[in-house]
C-alpha cells in the first residue's frame, strides 16, 4: 500500500521541480495539446492549459499568460484527503495517482487549492498533471517541456545546485500560486502577472464570451474572475479575463442531503439517550427501545446509499476499509458510521439493561457521526468558507434540530406523549442554529475567497436556498405552539440551508 508515501522520504536524492517562465511564454497552447496527446486526455478536460488575461486599456494593453496545472505540492492536500491513497506523493516529490485505487469520491478535487484535478469522463477516475512520471522514470522530459517552442517550461532536480531549474529559482524572482495555503508548491512562476496568478484579480468579460468559447457559469460550472468587484474583490478594472477553462464543483445536492440524513441518524439516538439519562424518558419506553434506533438505523442506511451514489466507482467502496489512508476524514468517518451502525444494531437486539450500557459507546459515536463532516470539509483546503472552527458545534446543533424534528414525528405515531419537551428542544435548537447562521453571514471574513462565498450564499446564486432555509427554520421556532407542523419546516429548512452552504463554498474560482 502507498499510505505512507504522502510523507516525504528523508533519503530522497531527487526532488523534481518546475519553472514556468512567463517572460518567454507566448501562449501557444503547445503544452496543452502535447499533454493531451501524450496522456490520452479526453475532450472537455485538461491536465494543463493556458489562461489569458488582458491588462490595461487600448492602446496601452498587453496580454498576460499563465500555464495552469498541478503544483506538485510538498504538503499535498489531495494526498491527505484521498481515502485510499489513490493520490500519493512519491519520494522524488511528484504527486502521482493510481487509477485502480480511485473510488471517485472527489475529495481530492475539493482539497486542491489550484483546481488542478478532474474526473476523467471515460474511466471515472481522478487525474491531473503528474509530471509525465512515466517519462521521467525512463530518463525523458515531460511532453510539455519537449514541445515548448520558447523553452518556457523548465524541469529539473531542486536538490542539484547546478540544475537550471535550481538556478532560476534561486537567482531570479519567482512566485507560487496561493502561498497562504501552505502547500509549498514545486511549480514556480517567473514573470507571471498577478492578475493571472490570483483567480479573483480579473473581471469577467461582458456577455459571457471568451476569445473562442462561452463561459460555462451555470449549474456547477465555476470560472475564474470576480463576478462582482464591489463584493470583496481584489481586482482592478484594468485586468480582463479573456480565456479560461471552466471547472465543475465536485459535490452536488447529494452531499447536501447526506448532511441532513446523517444529522437525523445521529440526532434521534443522541437526544433519546440524553432524555433517558436525564430521567425524562423511561428505559423501557418504545420511543427509546425501538423508535429512536429504528429511525437512526434507517437514515444511517440512507446516508450510506447517498455516499455510494455520489462515488464515480461505488463498486470500489470496500477499498476504504481494505486500504484506508488514515489521515483522510472520509476514512475516519466511514469507520465512525460503521461503529455507530453496529451500536444501533446491538441496541435493537439487546435487552433494556444492555441498551443502557451501549449508550457509553453510542453517545460519542452519534455525536462524532454528526460532526465529523466539519473535519472532512476542513480538509478541503481550497474552500475558505469551510475552514470555520465553529462548524463542528454548528453541525451538532443541526443534529439536535434534525433529531428532535424526527422524534416529534415518531412520538406522534406512538401517541404524542413527549410532544411538549421535544417541541421545546426543537425551538431552542433552531434559535441557536439561526444565531450561527447570522454570525456566519454578517461577521467579517479574513479572505476574499470566504467573502465571495458568503456573497454567493446570501445574495448570489444560492440566495433562494439560504433565505428559504432561514425562514423555514425561523418558523420552526414556534414548535411549542404549532407542534408537529414544525417538524417538516425544520427538516426542509435544514436541507435548504445546508445546500446553500455546501454549494456556495464551491462557487469560488480557484484557477
Amino acid at each position: 500500500m502507498r499510505n505512507e508515501s504522502a510523507v516525504e522520504s528523508s533519503t530522497a536524492t531527487v526532488q523534481w521541480a518546475k519553472v514556468l517562465d512567463h517572460e518567454s511564454c507566448i501562449g501557444c497552447h503547445a503544452c496543452t495539446t502535447a499533454c493531451k496527446s501524450e496522456n490520452e486526455v479526453p475532450l472537455s478536460v485538461t491536465r494543463t492549459y493556458v489562461k489569458y488575461v488582458d491588462v490595461g486599456f487600448f492602446p496601452q494593453a498587453r496580454r498576460a499568460f499563465q500555464v495552469t496545472r498541478c503544483n506538485q505540492c510538498e504538503a499535498a492536500p489531495c494526498a491527505v484527503a484521498c481515502p485510499t491513497a489513490a493520490m500519493y506523493k512519491r519520494d522524488d516529490g511528484i504527486v502521482d495517482f493510481d487509477k485502480q485505487a480511485c473510488i471517485g469520491c472527489k475529495a481530492c478535487i475539493a482539497a486542491c487549492p489550484y483546481d488542478a484535478i478532474f474526473i476523467n469522463p471515460e474511466d471515472g477516475a481522478a487525474e491531473k498533471c503528474n509530471f509525465c512520471a512515466h517519462r521521467i522514470d525512463i530518463g525523458l522530459e515531460p511532453a510539455c517541456v519537449v514541445v515548448c517552442p520558447t523553452e518556457a517550461i523548465v524541469v529539473g532536480d531542486l536538490l542539484d545546485p547546478q540544475a537550471r531549474v535550481s538556478q532560476l529559482i534561486h537567482r531570479h524572482p519567482v512566485a507560487v500560486r496561493r502561498p497562504e495555503k501552505e502547500t509549498r508548491p514545486k511549480v514556480y512562476y517567473r514573470g507571471a502577472h498577478q492578475a493571472t496568478l490570483d483567480p479573483l484579480a480579473a473581471r469577467r468579460p461582458a456577455g459571457g464570451l471568451f476569445l473562442w468559447s462561452e463561459q460555462k457559469q451555470g449549474g456547477h460550472h465555476v470560472v475564474s474572475g470576480h463576478p462582482d468587484h464591489a463584493v470583496g474583490g481584489t481586482s482592478s478594472a484594468e485586468a480582463l479575463l479573456s480565456y479560461d477553462v471552466p471547472h465543475s464543483a465536485p459535490w452536488d445536492w447529494r452531499v447536501s442531503l447526506y448532511t441532513l440524513t446523517k444529522g437525523i441518524a445521529a440526532g434521534v439516538y443522541l437526544l433519546a439517550a440524553l432524555m433517558v439519562i436525564a430521567g425524562r424518558l423511561p428505559g423501557d419506553h418504545p420511543l427509546w427501545r425501538w423508535g429512536a434506533p429504528l429511525v437512526a438505523g434507517l437514515f444511517l442506511a440512507l446516508t450510506g446509499c447517498l455516499l455510494l451514489w455520489d462515488l464515480e466507482h461505488p463498486q470500489r467502496f470496500y477499498k476504504i476499509f481494505t486500504r484506508p489512508q488514515w489521515k483522510s476524514w472520509l476514512v475516519r468517518g466511514a469507520f465512525i458510521i460503521a461503529g455507530y451502525g453496529a451500536v444501533l444494531g446491538l441496541h435493537l437486539l439487546a435487552g433494556e439493561g444492555v441498551a443502557r450500557w451501549l449508550m457509553i459507546a453510542g453517545i460519542p459515536l452519534a455525536a462524532m457521526s454528526a460532526i465529523y463532516t466539519a473535519y472532512l470539509f476542513a480538509q478541503a483546503k481550497a474552500r475558505d468558507l469551510w475552514q470555520s472552527p465553529l462548524l463542528p458545534p454548528h453541525l451538532l446543533v443541526q443534529a439536535f434540530i434534525a433529531g428532535s424534528a424526527a422524534l416529534l414525528c415518531v412520538d406522534r405515531f406512538q401517541g404524542g406523549e413527549y410532544e411538549v419537551p421535544l417541541s421545546w428542544l426543537l425551538a431552542v435548537s433552531c434559535l441557536i442554529h439561526l444565531g450561527f447562521v447570522w454570525g456566519e453571514a454578517t461577521l467579517p471574513h479574513g479572505t476574499a475567497h470566504a467573502r465571495l462565498a458568503i456573497h454567493e450564499m446570501v445574495h448570489g446564486r444560492f440566495k433562494f436556498f439560504f433565505w428559504a432555509g432561514a425562514l423555514l427554520i425561523a418558523g420552526a421556532v414556534a414548535a411549542p405552539w404549532i407542534g408537529i407542523v414544525a417538524a417538516p419546516l425544520a427538516l426542509v429548512g435544514l436541507f435548504a440551508a445546508e445546500h446553500a452552504y455546501v454549494q456556495a463554498g464551491q462557487a469560488v474560482p480557484l484557477a
